[in-house]
């Protein structure tokens, strides 16, 4: 679950009380973390989310309890850029400014948390607005000069064919880190609510009809893991000529070119741009065997396919890590 996916539902565990919302609206220099990041405070003390690596929480924790009381927002400015960080004085040496506006949620929530909820829930993407005066839709009024405008995307669709086993830690790692995640297989006693507790669907009959109730768009990414040959050749049968953004298939590539050679014999076209897409195996060379590290092998190949990166180290990356 996505941060402000975490924060949503806290603020729901809180109906009917205020609640303070700590949002990074700008960046210069360097930052841990990036404009949009945020640290929610609830009447009990309840603290969830962050807004650099743990050095101003404090401080802004102080002020949302101010703008708790108050309803008076909070414009805050973090300079950490001086060589001996006396402001401060806690070394932080992050070289940034960053700029922290402070919110009171009232009881009655405003419409842009219910409309965020129901936009992560469907998949489509959310712009907002954090002013001077708050956060709000950016239906609801165009930014004035100085405001934050923060597009939320939708969150990336996670297709898990196969309920095996290693599939349930690859499950539950792509929901901690935000992405929708569905998962279908043709064993029913594999693919259920028990064994995949954090799943947003999961889907079970036999890949025939599991096939027309899949959804894919643009940012949906699939992996074939059933650890069954025949179930992998039908799902990929039905999965390579789709348009979507990535395909993975975990086993050894000698086992994938024995299903690829087979599907062509049977008749089906695969063009470049199909092959392109699929990524076999699956997962980043990390070294891993456990169902838990290749599960971490997989979800590190997503991301950097996700956010268009070549992996590597970051000690060997020119320039700065954020772009």
């Amino acid at each position: 679950m996505s941060e402000i996916s975490r924060i949503l539902t806290a603020l729901d565990s809180a109906a009917g009380q205020h609640a303070a919302l700590a949002t990074l609206v700008k960046v210069e220099g360097s930052s841990y973390r990036r404009p949009g990041a945020r640290l929610l405070l609830l009447p009990d003390g309840t603290r969830l989310g962050s807004i650099s690596g743990g050095c101003l929480e404090e401080d802004v924790m102080e002020r949302a309890r101010r703008v708790l009381a108050s309803g008076q927002p909070e414009l805050t400015v973090y300079d950490t850029t001086a060589e001996n960080d006396l402001v401060w004085g806690v070394g932080l040496g992050c070289q940034g400014v960053v700029r922290v506006l402070i919110e009171r949620i009232p009881a009655e929530r405003p419409t842009w948390i219910a409309a965020l909820r129901a936009n992560l829930h469907d998949r489509r993407d959310t712009a907002l607005v954090v002013g001077a005066h708050g956060t709000r839709l950016a239906a609801e009024s165009a930014p004035a000069n100085g405001d934050f405008l923060e597009a939320i995307p939708a969150p990336p669709a996670l297709l898990i064919c196969g309920a095996g086993d290693d599939a349930r830690p690859l499950a539950q790692m792509a929901k901690a880190t935000g992405w929708h995640v569905t998962v279908a297989d043709a064993r029913p006693a594999y693919a259920s609510k028990a064994r995949f507790p954090d799943a947003d669907a999961i889907l079970s009959a036999p890949i025939p009809e599991l096939v027309p109730q899949l959804r894919f768009d643009a940012r949906t990414f699939a992996v074939v893991m059933t650890h069954r040959y025949a179930d992998d050749r039908e799902f990929l049968r039905a999965l390579l000529p789709r348009d979507f953004a990535y395909l993975g298939q975990l086993g050894p590539r000698v086992r994938t070119d024995r299903i690829l050679n087979e599907l062509k014999a049977d008749g089906l076209t695969l063009d470049a741009t199909a092959l392109a897409k699929l990524h076999a195996p699956v997962g980043l060379d990390l070294g891993g065997s456990t169902p838990e590290t290749v599960a971490l092998a997989i979800l590190a190949e997503l991301e950097s396919r996700l956010n268009n990166r070549t992996p590597g180290h970051l000690r060997d990356r020119p320039g700065p890590i954020h772009g």
